[in-house]
């Protein structure tokens, strides 16, 4: 069966994540659905990141197998006509091999949290940022967020319900600049646990504020425990930005 890659783009915010869950609409039942129309087939759209509900993507990848041969130029134009008025895009779609798994071939991922810091609320960007009224001293987060960097437990930084089968994990960048009154903390990584990111930018918000030191962070990282967390960020500033995959 001819199996296809597809690179997408989402505004996240209508959406309860990217898993299709009955009566709940979703990015993977959008494109799913989407796929149905124009060829009558009900493949299944595996994602290489499971985003929660609210959480945007500039460039998640997927796969899914299709009976008939289509051209890819085809099925992304199709694609894109079935899923308006959904803010969903398939940016680009190819042909792959029959190894090729979207999250299991995966070598990298790489997300952005946007922080808007400034009095007044967002008007163009509402729902795609976290506002806080209150100035952040990024440059102690970032020297903050180096403790983090490298390969660690992260239980303290772990949804309680994650289903990962180990807490350990390599973070290999989590940086942290200011650009005007927005702060960026981007994060790479082989692969993170549930809620990770959110979690992580939480507790930098804390630093930022004065109300953590940097050592503290790192105490909270050392304690393995989820209630040394700081409040988690919500899902409106997190976007999924980039996949890897190794070059055949």
């Amino acid at each position: 069966m001819p199996r296809y890659r597809i690179d997408i783009e989402y505004d996240g915010t209508p959406f309860q994540g990217w898993q299709t869950q009955p009566g709940a609409p979703t990015v993977q039942g959008a494109l799913e659905e989407a796929i149905r129309r124009f060829t009558g087939e009900s493949p299944f759209v595996r994602g290489a990141g499971r985003t929660d509900a609210g959480v945007h993507a500039m460039g998640q990848v997927a796969h899914f197998e299709l009976e008939r041969e289509w051209e890819p130029f085809r099925v992304r134009e199709a694609m894109n006509f079935h899923l308006r008025p959904a803010p969903v895009v398939v940016l680009d779609c190819e042909r792959t091999g029959p190894d090729f798994d979207a999250r299991f071939s995966a070598t990298g991922r790489h997300y952005l949290y946007r922080i808007l810091t400034r009095r007044s609320p967002p008007a163009l960007d509402r729902d795609r940022v976290w506002w806080l009224s209150r100035p952040l001293d990024a440059d102690i987060m970032h020297r903050a967020a180096q403790e983090l960097v490298g390969h660690h437990d992260f239980t303290t930084f772990r949804a309680s319900a994650c289903q990962a089968p180990s807490p350990m994990k390599t973070l290999e960048r989590l940086d942290v600049a200011r650009f005007g009154d927005e702060i960026q903390v981007r994060a790479s990584a082989r692969s993170f646990l549930h809620h990770q990111v959110r979690s992580m930018v939480g507790s930098l918000k804390l630093v930022g504020e004065g109300k953590w030191t940097p050592y503290q962070l790192r105490r909270a990282l050392e304690a393995a425990d989820r209630k040394a967390c700081g409040a988690v960020a919500p899902s409106t500033g997190l976007y999924l930005v980039q996949v890897d995959y190794d070059t055949p």
